[in-house]
């Protein structure tokens, strides 16, 4: 009876779609975070009931993992990080006029994701949790070197570029002091250093004004007229790229529901198990693949529903959302948990139905307004460069209202141009400065649990079968992207 009092208020329902339709738009802009918003939301929604905060909060964290891709679509720039593997043929395609197309194709994919989340947490939110228990120190820093070894090989065609450019990236990440002792790690005696480089002022750099400066060279070229006519996908198609979809949505539940990773984790995930189970794709990854762009948008937003489970069932947030989220539940007198079904089953399906609802919001507002977003892409490059430029150090300077990062943002996109003109991928920075706290934070609890004997830890990582597996598929990608191994794989295939 609670859940179809819920469902029936028009306060929930209209809280809800507002949420989702912020949150789309919130996304969508480089420079403003769904964790922002929803830590912003806590300080005006504290005197609320509960329900109607929730639903706001739920509206705009299912919204704007999806907003990121409208940007990362049309211009290459990710509004979220989530967005990062879908810019990689999401960009492509609009590059080809077909903006429109991949807009609604990832609208509908994102909500099959979004689905397949919910479901999974509904009925399997107590197994899921365990799984993720299973997963030490060891195996969060394998986990983030995997991230990278991955990205690295997906985003370009030389392994060595991929993981130089990752390595840069979490070099970049460690910036500042020390978590553990507060030393000074590459700040060179400069304060403004100490709380480190933000990850958004990289991420506008490198995708927003290097995307800029390198259409500096295009000038001349004419704009490419969006296909907007078909914006909703054929049923057929649909069909053809369901079980894909679906695959990658299950990816995007268990890696969203590991404590600290996230959308951007599970969508590069997703992405390399579509390149490698697609046998004949009409077009290359990374050059308007529509393969990569539905296994992208399916897991990120599947992902919400998984970093719901280990925080509803265990009191520990799967990213910085739920993080969030668990603090605003304490302020409204509820503590997730283990006892959370048991003692508030009324909560826990409230937070469900309304993930549901955000979900049925996101497919009405997401294929809607989208002959508007792609007209952006038609601009002329006179006005559309300029406007890319102004974004990029409105969105900087909003981060923490300083004027250093405006300067960071410029040098990183200085030094993107330069690395795209020698043939370097960007996409391995921006996720080594994400992965650089993961890792360094487990690196440091797993010596510390060895008692800084690093031959204890080599022998517990081989002793250990979900560790062992980590290391095999970090050696596997590795291997597999090497010359010598497509050598010999077309001489297999040749016999």
């Amino acid at each position: 009876m609670y859940m179809l009092n819920a469902w029936v208020s028009l306060d929930y329902v209209l809280l809800t779609a507002l949420g989702t339709l912020l949150g789309i738009y919130v996304g969508a802009i480089p420079g403003l975070s769904v964790t922002m918003a929803v830590s912003i939301l806590i300080s005006f929604t504290f005197s609320w009931d509960i329900n109607n905060a929730l639903c706001l909060m739920i509206g705009i964290y299912m919204g704007g993992v999806y907003g990121g891709s409208r940007t990362a679509i049309l211009l290459n720039i990710p509004g979220a990080p989530a967005a990062i593997v879908t810019a990689l043929d999401g960009y492509p395609l609009a590059k080809k006029g077909l903006a429109g197309q991949a807009i609604g194709l990832s609208t509908i994919m994102s909500v099959i994701g979004g689905f397949v989340g919910i479901a999974v947490l509904a009925v399997a939110a107590p197994a899921v949790s365990d799984f993720a228990l299973l997963f030490q120190p060891r195996d969060y820093l394998l986990l983030g070197i995997m991230g990278i070894t991955l990205v690295g090989a997906l985003s370009g065609r030389s392994l060595i570029k991929g993981i130089f450019a990752g390595a840069l990236g979490i070099g970049i990440g460690t910036v500042g002091l020390d978590p553990l002792t507060a030393e000074e790690r590459f700040t060179f005696g400069y304060v403004e250093l100490w709380s480190g480089i933000s990850p958004v002022v990289v991420m506008i750099g490198l995708f927003g004004l290097t995307e800029a400066l390198v259409q500096l060279h295009n000038l001349d070229k004419a704009m490419i007229k969006q296909k907007v006519d078909k914006i909703v996908p054929k049923l057929g198609d649909i069909k053809k790229y369901l079980p894909l979809s679906i695959q990658s949505s299950f990816i995007g539940v268990v890696i969203g529901a590991l404590p600290g990773t996230g959308g951007e984790i599970a969508s590069l995930m997703a992405y390399d198990h579509a390149r490698r189970v697609t046998k004949k794709p009409e077009v290359p990854f990374g050059e308007g693949a529509k393969e990569g762009l539905i296994a992208a948008e399916s897991s990120n937003n599947a992902a919400v529903g998984g970093a719901f489970i280990p925080m509803l069932t265990l009191g520990i947030p799967g990213d910085a959302v739920t993080a969030v989220f668990i603090g605003a539940l304490f302020i409204h007198g509820v503590n997730p948990g283990p006892l959370l079904i048991e003692t508030r089953p009324d909560m826990f399906w409230f937070i469900v139905g309304t993930l549901l609802l955000a979900n049925v919001f996101l497919l009405i507002f997401g294929l809607t307004g989208i002959k508007v977003f792609s007209k952006i892409i038609q601009c002329p490059k006179g006005i559309l460069i300029p406007i890319i430029f102004l974004l990029s150090i409105v969105g900087a300077y909003s981060i923490h209202n300083s004027v250093s990062d405006i300067w960071w943002m410029l040098a990183f996109g200085v030094m993107g141009y330069f690395m795209r003109r020698h043939g370097y991928p960007l996409s391995p920075i921006i996720l080594g400065v994400i992965l650089s706290h993961l890792m360094d934070e487990n690196w440091r609890r797993a010596i510390l649990v060895e008692r800084n004997d690093l031959g204890a830890f080599w022998a517990n990582l081989f002793s250990s079968p979900l560790s062992l597996t980590l290391l095999f598929i970090i050696v596997f990608v590795a291997l597999s992207s090497t010359p010598f191994w497509r050598i010999l794989k077309q001489k297999i295939s040749r016999k």
